[in-house]
């Protein structure tokens, strides 16, 4: 009989775990490391090239790389690829101008107003950044370089094709994360749509954009495909004439590796060492400018 104070304290039993906990923690576990290790071994693969790549165009890379044009002779050593860097800054330019405008007035279609036209576009979109770029070269060729030549404005437009679906992916995306009361307000208050677009939506997410610029930048920066159809090169001298043939970074890298002299490859390895450096900075001001984006810190907050 119990005496209610006399009795000793009942003892708790621990919780029996559910059947499945220690299961789970060792699938957990196992993709927690088998994940580490791919992204360890990723990482490793980038700075392993990064690394030979400084290692060889260290080499040869100096100031006279920077300031002057290839030698005539390619088995002669020195020189510099000057005029492809030019170039290749002229013709990304180009691409830039033409891509951008047409770009963001795409997403914004898409984003903002919606409909069939809307959904064709962004399904051709899908299917322009599936296209090999050496395909949009030869198209460019077809339509321009058979009737004006070889030239910079065609490796441009070849560029902007590029870019022209990395640009509307980014601005679309972007618009999206911005927020629909700051539509809504605007509105309400009786402003346009149109006028809504330019002075509310587009302001807010400026800094993505840029990002997705940037980026699309760097893209259209190492490409070679496109230019082989349409600049074709010129290492003689610097070309500033858009009309006229001219060399690209891209270019000199491809036409110097291919060669059978030391001194021409040792120069591929400088340019390429340039290139990754230009696409670095380009990335780098991408990753700065989306830091300022008024979306992140709202997301991030």
């Amino acid at each position: 009989m119990s005496t209610g104070l006399l009795d000793p304290p009942t003892q708790s039993r621990p919780l029996d775990p559910p059947p499945h906990r220690g299961r789970r923690r060792w699938v957990n576990a196992a993709m927690t490391t088998v994940l580490g290790l791919v992204m360890a071994a990723t990482i490793a693969v980038l700075l392993w090239v990064l690394g030979y790549v400084a290692a060889q165009g260290l080499k040869y890379l100096g100031p006279e790389f920077l300031t002057q044009t290839p030698p005539g002779n390619p088995s002669d050593p020195g020189g510099g690829f000057v005029n492809g860097i030019i170039g290749s800054f002229i013709t990304v330019g180009i691409a830039t101008v033409v891509s951008v405008p047409l770009g963001v007035a795409a997403a914004v279609h898409i984003v903002e107003y919606g409909g069939p036209m809307a959904r064709y576009a962004s399904f051709l979109t899908d299917v322009l950044v599936g296209v090999p770029t050496i395909v949009t070269g030869a198209f460019v060729y077809a339509l321009w370089v058979v009737f004006f030549g070889f030239s910079g404005i065609a490796g441009g437009i070849a560029l902007a094709l590029v870019m022209l679906p990395l640009v509307i992916r980014a601005t679309a995306e972007i618009l999206r994360l911005v927020p629909t009361e700051l539509r809504e307000v605007s509105l309400a208050l009786g402003i346009t749509r149109a006028r809504t677009i330019t002075s509310v939506v587009l302001p807010s997410a400026i800094s993505g954009i840029i990002t997705g610029v940037m980026l699309a930048v760097a893209r259209a920066m190492g490409e070679t495909a496109p230019l082989l159809l349409t600049v074709l090169g010129n290492d003689l001298f610097v070309e500033f004439n858009p009309t006229q043939r001219m060399s690209t970074l891209s270019l000199q890298i491809f036409g110097n590796a291919i060669t059978g002299f030391h001194a021409a490859q040792a120069r591929a390895w400088a340019g390429a060492l340039t290139l990754i450096a230009i696409v670095l900075i380009f990335t780098i001001t991408a990753r700065l400018l989306a830091r300022r984006s008024s979306i992140g810190k709202g997301r991030s907050a």
